[in-house]
């Protein structure tokens, strides 16, 4: 037998590496996992859970999303009542300043003054009140609003209309046959008490009411009265304003004792004036306001006392006038009178009279002058 012969077999070795026989264990090799079945409870529990991490999540973004959304609109709705309640009082302020306020100074003492500049004045006052009301009608309201822009456009278009009666009537009451005109005068007046009315009842109260309503609070209407006093419904005291005489005097009747006003003081800008040659440094613009106080010196009250303020700066004059209704004996009276357009920065001088009234025999106490520079 040969070498290579030796140990021959016709069968094959087995492999290492071939599998073991059928039905046997091979104790180094671990079995292969199987995976889990498609759709097993674990992976649906997985599932679930997962889906509903993801719905809190997107109901979180919703609720703040829709938080953002109302609270942006609610900003934008406030923003838009407090522009419109800041509308409306610069359009009152401008209707007593610039319309009602120069026209009873126009009509006071209106029987001394030339009578062409009289009508010429109050026609420019007819007109500027026509813009306001315009400008009223054209503003853009909240719809919260309504029901005070209604009523704030028929406060402004009596108020139109009311100077535009008076217009009417002014050259006639100026005139010789003035007495019917006069009369006619006092009761158109009734129609600045009627949007006095109008404004107070119904404008700033429905326009706080809106306001409170939207949560917003501390923010103030502008108050707002064109008639001075209830004394310009009486035709006689209307006839004794515009002549500049009181109502005695008209009837030829001036009562027994001492009559006569006093100049007390006067101040504007939160000071009081200093007589010259001091020289005030008022504040408040252009637009002051001086607060004249009037005493009672005589010994019987007295009706339709004016108070006249007049500025003098760079060459020209700024006059202003209010009738006081009724004084009483030794008593004293604080009577507001805004003076518009004075020049700031500018020496001016501040003349202040008080009218003597019928049965004065003494006006020496009844003026005083200032000087005096206006600002900011």
């Amino acid at each position: 037998m040969s070498f290579f012969d030796d140990g021959d077999d016709t069968e094959p070795r087995p492999s290492s590496t071939a599998p073991p026989p059928s039905g046997s264990v091979n104790p180094q090799r671990p079995r292969p996992r199987t995976p889990a079945a498609a759709g097993s409870p674990a992976d649906h529990h997985t599932v679930m859970v997962r889906r509903r991490w993801a719905a809190g999540i997107g109901v979180v973004l919703l609720i703040l999303i829709i938080v953002l959304v109302a609270g942006c609109l609610s900003s934008d709705k406030q923003q838009k009542l407090k522009d419109y309640n800041r509308t409306v009082n610069e359009l009152v302020r401008e209707s007593d300043s610039q319309v009602t306020r120069p026209l009873f100074g126009a009509l006071t003492g209106a029987s001394s003054k030339s009578a062409l500049n009289v009508e010429l004045q109050i026609d420019q006052l007819r007109m500027q009140a026509q813009k306001i009301a315009d400008r009223a009608k054209n503003l853009s309201v909240p719809s919260q609003m309504s029901a005070a822009q209604r009523n704030l456009q028929l406060v402004l278009n009596l108020r139109s209309e009311g100077v535009t009666k008076i217009a009417a009537l002014t050259p006639t009451a100026l005139g010789g046959q003035g007495k019917q005109a006069i009369t006619l005068i006092a009761g158109n007046m009734e129609i600045f008490l009627a949007s006095d009315v109008v404004y107070s009842q119904r404008v700033a109260p429905l326009i706080q009411e809106e306001l409170a309503s939207a949560g917003v609070h501390g923010i103030a209407t502008a108050s707002s009265r064109s008639l001075p006093n209830l004394g310009w419904l009486e035709p006689t005291t209307v006839q004794a304003r515009i002549s500049g005489q009181s109502a005695s005097s008209q009837n030829g009747q001036v009562a027994a004792g001492t009559h006569g006003s006093a100049l007390i003081g006067v101040s504007a800008g939160g000071a009081k004036l200093e007589a010259e040659p001091t020289i005030n440094h008022i504040s408040g613009g252009s637009n002051p306001t001086f607060t004249v106080t009037v005493e009672d010196a005589g010994s019987n009250p007295e009706t339709n006392v004016t108070v006249d303020v007049t500025v003098t700066a760079s060459g020209k004059q700024f006059k202003a006038s209010h009738a006081i209704e009724k004084t009483e004996p030794g008593k004293t009276v604080n009577v507001d009178i805004p003076v518009s357009g004075v020049p700031e920065g500018a020496a001016s001088k501040v003349e202040v009279l008080v009218h003597p009234v019928p049965g004065e025999t003494n006006a020496e106490n009844n003026k005083a002058t200032y000087l005096a520079i206006f600002g900011k």
